[in-house]
């Protein structure tokens, strides 16, 4: 995988499960990691690899919020060369009661953080010519199962922000990819499901392998990519 150690990758939700995965993931190929997360002092406790930039706390939520974190990054290192936005959220309900709620609960934290992270590193990337970005969807933004319809309607409307900012990005060399776990092996989902066959999940380590990848210049002819990666789920 092909990553130049000059490259600058702001993760996002770099404190939980996956995100501090994917910064080891991008730490060991040398790239220059801006973990964002609930706060910088947890962050740099939390990850395996020193970040070369620490930012939080962080209303991904606000597009001031965001703005703010790109504005930091271009003034450290003057340039954003990837997005990996990990900061997402997951809660059951049905579709007869409490889902408008819900939905707006899981808008907030899935959809509008990455419409306004999106916004804030795109005119940086448009104007290098160049830059990735890799966003968090779900198996069942495909097809939802029951209890899962607020949580699968803005994990589409995800996936459908992602299309379109590939197909925007082509003429100013922007790629936009998505991954779509299955049941991520983390200490909370062994804690909600204690007699699932764990076996059968995926790690946050292989799902931040995928990230990498996509991040990278070995993905270069990607770009509206929703790949899954679900382990033997």
């Amino acid at each position: 995988m092909r990553m130049a150690e000059s490259d600058v990758v702001i993760v996002t939700g770099a404190s939980g499960n996956l995100g501090a995965a994917v910064c080891a993931v991008l730490a060991r190929r040398g790239v220059r990691v801006v973990a964002v997360g609930h706060d910088a002092a947890t962050l740099r406790a939390r990850l395996s690899a020193p970040p070369a930039l620490a930012i939080g706390p962080a209303d991904l939520a606000d597009p001031a919020g965001c703005a703010a974190v790109a504005a930091q990054v271009l003034g450290a290192f003057g340039r954003i060369d990837g997005l990996a936005h990990t900061v997402g959220g997951f809660a059951m309900g049905p579709v007869t009661q409490g889902a408008a709620a819900l939905l707006d609960r899981m808008r907030q934290v899935n959809v509008l953080t990455t419409l306004h992270m999106l916004g804030a590193v795109w005119p940086a990337m448009q104007a290098a010519g160049r830059g990735a970005i890799v966003a968090i969807g779900a198996q069942p933004a495909l097809r939802a199962g029951a209890g899962l319809g607020p949580y699968a309607a803005t994990k589409a409307a995800v996936l459908r922000l992602i299309e379109a900012a590939a197909d925007e990005g082509k003429a100013h060399g922007i790629r936009a990819n998505a991954v779509l776990p299955g049941i991520i092996d983390t200490p909370q989902n062994r804690a909600a499901m204690p007699d699932a066959d764990t076996s059968r999940w995926v790690s946050p380590e292989q799902v931040a392998e995928a990230i990498g990848f996509l991040l990278s210049d070995t993905a270069g002819g990607i770009t509206g990519a929703l790949l899954p990666v679900t382990g033997r789920g």
